[in-house]
């Protein structure tokens, strides 16, 4: 559906400027996207998320767990995300499905299809993340460290649903909105470091291209992997 200027202006600024919120770099507001393959069994992780001026320039806590089962995974997500200046923080929940359609065990080198959806709302402004990518990734192993570094791009789709009217700043006035999405590319990467005994490091880094501004995060964190038999 073709949107007027004013839609364009107020969901481009509008949003920004008076909720001091925007589609941030991430499936979960502050956490990048990650599309690091299918785990084997139970992989617990935390990060903790840093986000430039154009994604609401913040920190954010996250958690999530990570199944895999065979060649199928899914993955749920909790955050927290803190916004520089007066904004309220943001809670955010996601999660993922996942297929690797190609490596495996005795493969270092392996392909993963996602899609995803994340939420959060901010004020009476819905926002729904959309994720949709290819991941590759090559297990680099050691006698006691493994690395693996990955690469994600993917097709990246935000719906926000704003309230029936906003005032909108300087025009003395306010504007009748109606839902939008927005569809741009985005990529994600990033690398772990994994023990034996599995404790391990990880480290990534999120980017959307988006006229007038490219959100991006960046975040580390710890993991611990359960292994469980027969998966």
């Amino acid at each position: 559906m073709r949107r007027s200027r004013l839609g364009r202006t107020t969901l481009g600024s509008v949003l920004a400027l008076i909720l001091g919120a925007v589609p941030a770099a991430a499936q979960v507001r502050g956490i990048p996207v990650n599309n690091s393959g299918v785990p084997t069994g139970l992989a617990v992780y935390g990060d903790v998320g840093f986000s430039n001026s154009d994604a609401g320039k913040g920190t954010a806590f996250g958690a999530s767990g990570r199944l895999g089962v065979g060649p199928f995974g899914i993955t749920g997500t909790l955050d927290r995300f803190n916004p520089s200046g007066p904004a309220d923080n943001i809670t955010s929940v996601g999660g993922t499905l996942n297929y690797q359609v190609f490596g495996g065990p005795l493969v270092p080198l392996t392909a993963t299809l996602q899609g995803g959806l994340g939420y959060d709302k901010v004020s009476d402004v819905k926002f729904y993340h959309v994720p949709i990518g290819l991941g590759i990734a090559l297990t680099i192993p050691n006698p006691v460290l493994a690395i693996k570094p990955w690469l994600a791009p993917r097709v990246d789709i935000v719906h926000v649903t704003p309230p029936a009217t906003v005032n909108v700043v300087g025009s003395g006035g306010s504007a009748a909105l109606s839902s939008d999405t927005e569809t741009h590319f985005g990529i994600s990467g990033g690398v772990e470091f994994n023990l034996l005994n599995g404790i391990g490091l990880q480290a990534s880094y999120d980017r959307v291209f988006v006229d007038g501004g490219d959100p991006g995060v960046f975040a580390a964190g710890l993991h611990y992997a359960f292994r469980i038999p027969g998966l």
